[in-house]
């Protein structure tokens, strides 16, 4: 490989700031694996829950982020038949077409530097065939970042676990990056009414350019239930989508989701915390469920996104909100915590 050193953020420690620094790439790429040269990454929720440690010890230290990209193809690996070298991608954490590798083990003078199957938080990163997909050359890769993660997690709630039908109503807890997608699908779908809960006006605003008919403050519960209540029917709506991972607002989702609707959870309540919920309704056709990534299959889903933004019948204007360097990702990672952002990017330049 060309390509011997690289900038990456790098975890050393819960709670802490991300450390940017320069590390040693592997020697040569093993079977399955690719080189690529990332232009952007995303930041989610999910990194934000890696550094505060909300699925408890970490015993990976230090190790590299990131689950959402997109960049060029340097140079491949044995085996790997799905791209080639100059291809632009998407990099995702969900298993799309190819090979599935070890994963690569960085280091800074000598000592090594964990890494999963993908990060983004690297200018330069060593992934797994089958997390990476092909687009076409022309479609802008600001844009395709979302592709790796907000997207196919927010319509695939709305597809594969909702199961939206034309005419259901639908509640979305939560208008960040995932959330507004889930709204944006549910729209496209035809749901009636689409209904954002957030607590930052911001948030609803967009959740409005999005596809949202109803907005409501999420600060005030008795609000939240009037709202529901009023617009979807009195029983509740049939598809309440929780993105925030709040055991309290996890409640309210599961209190205001129909007799035989469905409550989709998205957002992961930190270690330790609970949400208590009355089960009696599961047994007469209500049903509860944890989404992973919406069931996306990034190898089909990407190229259907892709055609269906090109012909006009999606939105990714506005979804992104903040742009960062990679110098800055402990300002970006800020951002993202105070809440009112869409999605915010790392531009590697």
């Amino acid at each position: 490989m060309e390509v011997k050193t690289t900038e990456a953020a790098i975890i050393t420690g819960l709670g802490q700031g991300l450390e940017v620094d320069t590390i040693e790439l592997p020697e040569r790429l093993h079977f399955g694996q690719v080189l690529v040269e990332l232009y952007y990454s995303g930041i989610c929720g999910s990194q934000i829950g890696e550094i505060d440690g909300v699925k408890g010890e970490d015993k990976w230290l230090p190790h590299l982020m990131g689950h959402e990209g997109s960049g060029r193809v340097l140079s491949i690996g044995e085996g790997v038949h799905t791209v080639s070298v100059g291809d632009h991608v998407v990099l995702h954490w969900r298993i799309g077409s190819g090979l599935q590798s070890e994963t690569p083990r960085y280091s800074i003078n000598g000592k090594d530097v964990n890494a999963g199957w993908v990060t983004t938080f690297n200018r330069h990163a060593v992934v797994s065939e089958n997390r990476i997909t092909v687009i076409p050359e022309r479609f802008d890769l600001r844009f395709a970042t979302l592709f790796g993660c907000a997207i196919p997690t927010g319509f695939g709630v709305a597809c594969n676990d909702a199961k939206i039908k034309i005419g259901q109503s639908v509640v979305v807890f939560g208008a960040g990056g995932v959330g507004l997608n889930v709204i944006q699908a549910s729209s496209m779908m035809s749901a009636f009414p689409v209904i954002a809960v957030d607590i930052r006006k911001k948030k609803l605003i967009m959740a409005k350019d999005f596809g949202a008919d109803f907005t409501v403050d999420g600060t005030d519960r008795s609000l939240i239930r009037e709202c529901v209540r009023s617009q979807a029917g009195i029983g509740g709506a049939d598809v309440v989508v929780e993105t925030t991972g709040r055991p309290d607002m996890i409640e309210l989702a599961y209190e205001l989701t129909a007799a035989k609707g469905r409550t989709i959870l998205v957002g992961v309540p930190p270690a330790g915390k609970r949400a208590c919920i009355y089960t009696l309704p599961l047994h007469f056709g209500k049903t509860l469920t944890g989404s992973h990534g919406g069931e996306a299959m990034p190898a089909q889903d990407i190229p259907r996104y892709i055609k269906l933004f090109e012909a006009g019948r999606m939105r990714l204007d506005g979804l992104i909100t903040d742009s960062f360097s990679l110098q800055e990702i402990n300002q970006a990672i800020d951002k993202v915590r105070m809440g009112d952002s869409g999605r915010v990017l790392i531009e590697f330049g």
